[in-house]
């Protein structure tokens, strides 16, 4: 097949950002599941995985653990999905023939399917979901014996527009600050991670704030319709993208989406945009592409536009929902987040007390997390792209103690007998020599510190006793 109509050669460098860049958020993925899932979800873990698919059938679930489960081999699909993402970022998808580079995406693509499937609330995040579909797309965009696919580019901003677009309705649907432009008076405080330059984001003047969520609605209520206009508006538009996700970089930790709809902005960044700032290589002269290859990237458009009609009548529907898959194969979702933001933030902070009995003069000992809020004079740590699942379900156990019913006192027990993958998901274990006897759960109020108290005391947070969350838990009966 000629490349005339199916082919886009000036989008040449836009998939080797894409591939390589997708490849690197695989990587990471993988990484953090191969270092964190013996305590979430292996077979003693919060929430096993064979207890999860003795319940949940293959076609609601598909997943290779429903065929076999042990650690080990969850271990083995983890390293091996490292190893495959590193060799494509190193571009070996490049220096193998089309077939090879197709199956090496489907792979990866496959492997991380099995493991969200099964992840159950570890895994319940939009932006696994946002993996999965960028990571199939790359299986259509080819490799350099091809051009880039003219459709496989047009359902890669298709997706990006979902993701801004989706998220800018729900927040002008939901809470009135977004309304009324006063959402980033308490987001920077409150939102689940922040990073280390969140404090100086919710010090800024007021009206700054305002000019921030103005901004917000523009990138992602109209500035989403350029992804589909001529060059260079097209450029343009993603530009706009990658600028404000930048800013959304810097002040929080969301994982891996603010890099992922980076790359995906690029679907829409021609040669020529490349040229107005980088010196350009020539191009490479591609081949024709092949039938079959042909024939598979009409087919996922024809299926992206099948399973499309689900997330655009969420979109213009009435209640729209955040972060939703329509299918258990995670393609075509649809995205949003922060329909609402708390002008509050609780924490839930865990002691533990290797005392006989409990009295009054009983001294608790403070664990302490990698990433969320912990010690108040700890300056808070940047970690995404990289995704802390704990420190991130911690945030919304302050929210609602019945969303931690599940797995928080799992938790709890692995604490009280020193569980070696447990404690190894924290930053601090105050009991380093042998288990506690007792550990509780408390409830506080956190404020970011005002400049004074920062540049006197070094101090970040204030934090208010609120309540108790867990009563103390003896290591007998947890």
């Amino acid at each position: 097949m000629q490349a005339d109509w199916f082919g886009a050669p000036e989008y040449w460098l836009a998939r080797e950002v894409l591939q390589r860049g997708v490849a690197a958020v695989f990587l990471i993925a993988f990484l953090g599941a191969a270092l964190q899932f013996r305590a979430l979800l292996g077979r003693d873990g919060m929430l096993p995985v064979p207890r999860f698919v003795a319940r949940v059938p293959f076609r609601a679930a598909p997943s290779v653990f429903h065929l076999h489960y042990s650690d080990r081999f969850f271990a083995a699909v983890c390293w091996a999905g490292v190893a495959l993402a590193g060799a494509l970022v190193a571009g070996v998808d490049d220096a193998v023939p089309l077939w090879a580079a197709t199956l090496a995406w489907l792979s990866l693509w496959l492997g991380y399917l099995s493991i969200v499937n099964v992840g159950q609330r570890w895994y319940g995040f939009g932006w696994e979901s946002l993996l999965l579909e960028a990571g199939f797309l790359m299986m259509l965009l080819g490799n350099d014996d091809i051009a880039p696919p003219v459709l496989t580019l047009w359902l890669l901003r298709w997706l990006l527009f979902r993701v801004e677009f989706g998220a800018g309705l729900i927040k002008m649907r939901g809470d009135p600050c977004w309304r009324d432009l006063s959402c980033l008076d308490y987001h920077h405080e409150t939102q689940p991670m922040p990073g280390p330059l969140s404090w100086f984001f919710h010090h800024l003047p007021r009206p700054l704030h305002r000019v921030e969520v103005a901004g917000n609605h523009i990138a992602q209520l109209l500035v989403p319709f350029g992804l589909f206009a001529p060059q260079p508006v097209a450029s343009i538009a993603a530009a706009i993208v990658i600028v404000t996700q930048l800013w959304l970089v810097a002040s929080g930790n969301f994982a891996w989406l603010n890099w992922l709809t980076i790359l995906l902005a690029f679907s829409a960044v021609d040669h020529a945009a490349f040229a107005t700032v980088l010196p350009m290589p020539a191009t490479p002269t591609p081949t024709a592409t092949p039938g079959w290859f042909a024939a598979l990237v009409i087919a996922g458009t024809a299926l992206t536009v099948v399973l499309s009609y689900w997330p655009v009548a969420n979109m213009v529907g009435h209640t729209q929902r955040m972060n939703a898959s329509f299918n258990a194969l995670r393609l075509v979702n649809t995205y949003g987040a922060f329909g609402t933001v708390g002008r509050v933030r609780m924490e839930v902070v865990i002691e533990g007390t290797d005392a006989e009995r409990i009295t009054a003069d009983t001294v608790w000992k403070e664990y302490g997390f990698s990433g969320k809020p912990g010690d108040p004079h700890r300056m808070p740590r940047q970690w995404a792209p990289y995704h802390l699942r704990l420190d991130w379900l911690m945030w919304f156990a302050a929210l609602s103690p019945t969303y931690a019913q599940d797995w928080f006192r799992p938790l709890v027990a692995r604490l009280l007998r020193a569980d070696r993958a447990t404690l190894r998901l924290l930053g601090h274990n105050p009991f380093p020599d042998a288990a506690p006897r007792y550990v509780r759960a408390r409830l506080y109020e956190y404020r970011f510190t005002s400049w004074r108290e920062l540049r006197e005391d070094r101090r970040w947070w204030n934090r208010t006793l609120v309540g108790e969350y867990l009563p103390p838990v003896r290591r007998e009966r947890a």
